[in-house]
């Protein structure tokens, strides 16, 4: 079953942090199964708090973007993204 993770940046912090996460973050994709879905598209927020971006990533089950979520390299772009600004990260599993 497909499962998704979900990035809300809540809050840019440093922008230089997050220009090094992103170069860092699309080097960490490497042979994970990764098929973006949204990327920081225009949003519109129905209810709760603003966010000032949304990323989708789908991944072929859970397991699979955990396995991209804690490897190494992802974790080093981790870094720069916790410097960086304030996010939520959720992972959800899709329905069968």
């Amino acid at each position: 079953m497909a499962a998704y993770v979900v990035f809300i940046k809540d809050e840019t912090l440093d922008k230089d942090e997050l220009a090094t996460y992103a170069e860092k973050a699309g080097q960490a994709r490497g042979i994970h199964p990764i098929t973006p879905l949204a990327f920081y598209g225009q949003l519109e927020t129905l209810e709760g708090p603003e966010a000032e971006g949304v990323v989708v990533l789908e991944f072929p089950d859970a397991e699979a973007a955990k396995g991209w979520y804690f490897s190494p390299a992802y974790q080093e772009a981790k870094a720069h993204r916790l410097k960086g600004a304030k996010y939520r990260v959720l992972l959800v599993n899709g329905v069968a």
